[in-house]
């Protein structure tokens, strides 16, 4: 059996965020507040409560610009909050019904075939079988409605 990894977007990223540093399109995050209708923290993977404040920007979770590399909207907790280190699938996993999974080569290209949006019940499973594709190096778990990142998945 392959045992998975949640990877939130980074700590450091999310600190230079907080400060006001910029986003994958060069423009400082947007401030809001959470009405708590779909507002999931790319950190610590949970859901961020209403009337919290968040903040909405612009990421790119790639390490380089090519064609693959997609740039969509994401909301993190505008306060501190701890990244995700869980082995087991993160709060924001659960809360939808359903998500878009892309497998990505070593150099980020996206895996034709292994794209495939799966209700979240079976999310884990799914990920377990493309990763064991020696061509995927990683799965990213978007949004099936928006699009939108939400986390990567690699083998532990």
């Amino acid at each position: 059996m392959t045992h998975l990894s949640y990877h939130p977007i980074a700590t450091p990223i999310v600190a230079a965020l907080r400060e006001g540093g910029p986003d994958a399109y060069g423009v400082t995050p947007e401030h809001a507040i959470s009405d708590a209708a779909s507002n999931p923290c790319r950190h610590c993977l949970n859901d961020i409560a209403q009337v919290a404040g968040m903040l909405i920007f612009a990421h790119r979770p790639f390490e380089r610009l090519h064609a693959y590399a997609e740039t969509g909207p994401v909301f993190l907790c505008a306060d501190a909050c701890a990244a995700y280190r869980g082995k087991t699938p993160p709060p924001i996993l659960t809360t939808r019904p359903e998500y878009l999974l892309k497998g990505y080569t070593n150099d980020e290209r996206i895996r034709y075939g292994t794209d495939k949006i799966v209700c979240s019940a079976d999310v884990t499973t799914y990920a377990t079988q493309v990763l064991k594709q020696s061509e995927v190096a990683f799965i990213d778990v978007r949004s099936a409605r928006n699009n939108c990142f939400q986390l990567r998945i690699t083998q532990a």
